[in-house]
């Protein structure tokens, strides 16, 4: 095995190992923490002689060195012995086939309240995930040191706060559950449209959300919500091999190739939303209908533009907030013209709901573009590529400028 194939078997294994771990020791950190000595072993060893189980050679792996640095512990002596008693038993028990709710307690440790928005994409990211400190980084665009002082006080945090290892109880993980699926949103959105960089898309990135979407849904199959999510991601992902083109650059709606888009991917996203239908769709159900609506239609003319602003209205009311307003607007001005939806943008202006973004001045540009307002439009574009982080996107909105000149 090479450096390539351990890498993904620890991608694949991880969750489920450092759930377990956690389980027996009672200590998330302890748990990650030999996990990850456990790997740093298999890079090591397996090039020069592969195991028949790697999963099992990395459980019994990572078991052995929690129980050295238990062993360490005077204060844990009874841990120790519960853990070291019976290896077959810890065997039998640790079904490395199985997804169980070791790996749904593992996410919502991760996504605890007790850690900030920052702390818990980091840490679901490594820890559920499987991703090094290094891809994380890569990722977001932070230095390596800040996401391992984010890892590290998470862990700390969490220890320091008491939190079981267990699933919250039904009510509470009911209450909680938001928080886990919107950690999942956040990774994926800055996966399909990167904040920052040279990248439009970071499609590693959006692919992890998915696979902890997938995940989520098979261990929480009667919670429309992470069906809702699921649909989205793979509804928006069906798009990426259009988005960009061969050296990089954005691809806009109305200029994609729709033949490129990919049809497995829309087909999985359709069956997760109608999952996700069965009791009413909650905000990411509602934005996985806009997502099928694009992707059922032929072409930017013949979509279905009024049910996409009767949807948009139905995420306002469950959901507000600006971004869903300047949404709805560009919805608008499809359906019924650019004036109407001037107008919405204007009123998001006025009110400074989205101080500093670059969206709002993208979209008004565009809809005084399309009014005839040239000098307006031009302003408007040019704002909103000083306000853009992200290169490629900065680009599009530049040579969109300099054609109004």
């Amino acid at each position: 095995m090479d450096t390539a194939d351990v890498e993904a078997v620890w991608r694949i294994e991880s969750a489920r190992i450092v759930a377990a771990l956690t389980r027996f020791t009672g200590d998330f950190g302890l748990a990650e923490d030999a996990a990850q000595e456990a790997v740093a072993e298999a890079l090591v060893s397996w090039p020069f002689a592969a195991p028949a189980s790697p999963s099992g050679w990395l459980m019994a792996t990572a078991r052995r060195r929690a129980i050295d640095a238990i062993r360490r512990r005077a204060a844990l002596k009874d841990r120790y012995a519960l853990l070291a008693a019976d290896d077959v038993a810890v065997d039998d028990d640790i079904d490395p086939d199985r997804i169980d709710d070791d790996v749904l307690a593992l996410m919502f440790i991760s996504c605890h309240p007790v850690l900030s928005r920052e702390a818990r994409v980091a840490l679901t990211l490594r820890v559920v995930a499987g991703l090094s400190s290094e891809e994380i980084a890569r990722a977001f665009l932070v230095p390596v040191p800040t996401v391992q002082a984010r890892i590290t006080r998470a862990k700390k945090t969490i220890a320091a706060a008491g939190v079981p290892f267990e699933l919250p109880p039904a009510g509470e993980r009911r209450e909680r559950l938001g928080g886990v699926l919107s950690v999942i949103y956040v990774i994926f959105t800055e996966g399909s449209t990167a904040t920052s960089g040279e990248r439009l898309l970071r499609p590693d990135v959006a692919y992890e959300a998915i696979r902890l979407a997938r995940t989520l849904a098979a261990l929480q199959p009667d919670e429309p919500e992470v069906h809702g999510l699921l649909a989205l991601c793979e509804l928006t992902a069906a798009r990426f091999p259009a988005r960009t083109g061969p050296d990089g650059s954005p691809v806009l709606l109305e200029d994609q190739d729709r033949r490129r888009w990919n049809i497995s991917a829309i087909r999985r996203g359709l069956a997760a939303l109608a999952k996700a239908s069965t009791r009413g769709l909650g905000p990411y159900g509602l934005q996985a209908a806009i997502a099928a609506t694009h992707a059922s239609a032929p072409s930017v003319e013949a979509t279905d533009w009024d049910r996409i602003v009767v949807l948009y209205e139905a995420l306002g009311r469950v959901a507000p907030s600006p971004v869903v307003e300047l949404n709805r607007a560009v919805a608008v001005a499809m359906a019924s013209g650019p004036a109407q939806a001037l107008a919405i943008v204007d009123e998001l202006i006025a009110s400074d709901r989205l101080p500093g973004s670059h969206l709002v001045p993208t979209v008004r540009g565009e809809l005084l573009t399309r009014l005839g307002r040239r000098p307006e439009a031009r302003a408007e574009l040019e704002l909103a590529a000083r306000l853009c982080a992200n290169q490629r996107e900065r680009s599009v909105l530049l040579r969109k400028a300099a054609t109004l000149s």
